[in-house]
C-alpha cells in the first residue's frame, strides 16, 4: 500500500503563508504521485495528529521545517502519539539539504544580489542549540556557494538579531547588504525583514523547485523503508 505523505508545516495566520503551504502540497503530490495531506504544527488546524488520525494505512510525515527544533523534535511526535498514530514514519527536517541551499542562492540572485554585496542569512530563531547549529551550517554552506562569508541573523529568540547582523555586515558606507531568507513561506517573520536595514531582501524559499524536490526525496526514501518492513 502506498504510504500517504503528510506534509507538516508550522502554520501561520497570514493567508499567503497558508496558500504557499497548500501550493507546496499540490506540487509534491504531482511530483511523487502519492496521496498528500497537510497538517499544521502550530497556530491553525488541523494539527499534524488530527490530520494523521484521518488517514488510513501507512503514513510518512515530512516536516517542512528548516531546522529540527522543538516542533520537529517534540511537538509533532507528541501530536502523532496523542492521535494514536505513533506508527507514522517521521523524516528529518529539510534544512540540511543542498537543494535548499541552492534555492536560497537562487532567491538571492532573483532579488538583485551581485558579487561584492554582503549577505546575511535570516532565520526564524530557536532556543534549541542544535537548531541554531543547523542554521549556522546552512549559512556556511550558502557562503561557499556565493564565494563570500555569510553570517546568520535571527528574527526572534536567538542572537544576533537580523538588524544587528546586517549592521555588522556593512563594512563601509557604500557597502550593499542583502538578506537571504531562510524561511519557507511569507508571513510575519518575512515582513519584519523589510525593517532590518538591508538594501535588498530575498523572497522566501517556496515555491522554488528545490523545496519540492527535497520533500519528495525524503518521502521516497522513507517509503522504501516502509515497504521493506
Amino acid at each position: 500500500m502506498t504510504p500517504t505523505l503528510l506534509l507538516a508545516v508550522h502554520g501561520t495566520r497570514d493567508p499567503r503563508g497558508t496558500a504557499a503551504a497548500r501550493a507546496l502540497a499540490r506540487r509534491v503530490a504531482h511530483r511523487t504521485g502519492a496521496p498528500v495531506r497537510l497538517g499544521f504544527a502550530d497556530v491553525r488546524g488541523p494539527d499534524v495528529g488530527e490530520a494523521a488520525a484521518a488517514i488510513d494505512g501507512p503514513i510518512v510525515v515530512v516536516p517542512a521545517f528548516l531546522a529540527a527544533g522543538y516542533h520537529v523534535g517534540v511537538d509533532i511526535p507528541a501530536q502523532l502519539e496523542r492521535a494514536g498514530r505513533a506508527d507514522a514514519l517521521l523524516t528529518s527536517a529539510l534544512g540540511g539539504d543542498d537543494l535548499l541551499i541552492a534555492a536560497a542562492a537562487h532567491r538571492l540572485h532573483q532579488a538583485g544580489w551581485r558579487p561584492g554585496d554582503a549577505v546575511v542569512l535570516a532565520a526564524a530563531g530557536s532556543s534549541d542549540s542544535g537548531a541554531l547549529d543547523q542554521v549556522a551550517d546552512a549559512a556556511g554552506r550558502l557562503g561557499r556557494v556565493l564565494g563570500t562569508r555569510v553570517p546568520a541573523g535571527y528574527i526572534t529568540t536567538a542572537t544576533p538579531s537580523v538588524p544587528d547582523a546586517v549592521a555588522r555586515a556593512r563594512r563601509h558606507p557604500g557597502q550593499r547588504v542583502a538578506i537571504a531568507s531562510w524561511l519557507l513561506a511569507p508571513g510575519l517573520f518575512h515582513r519584519r525583514l523589510a525593517q532590518a536595514g538591508a538594501d535588498l531582501v530575498a523572497a522566501p524559499l517556496c515555491p522554488d523547485d528545490g523545496v519540492v524536490a527535497a520533500v519528495a526525496a525524503r518521502y521516497h526514501a522513507a517509503a522504501l523503508t516502509t515497504a521493506a518492513t
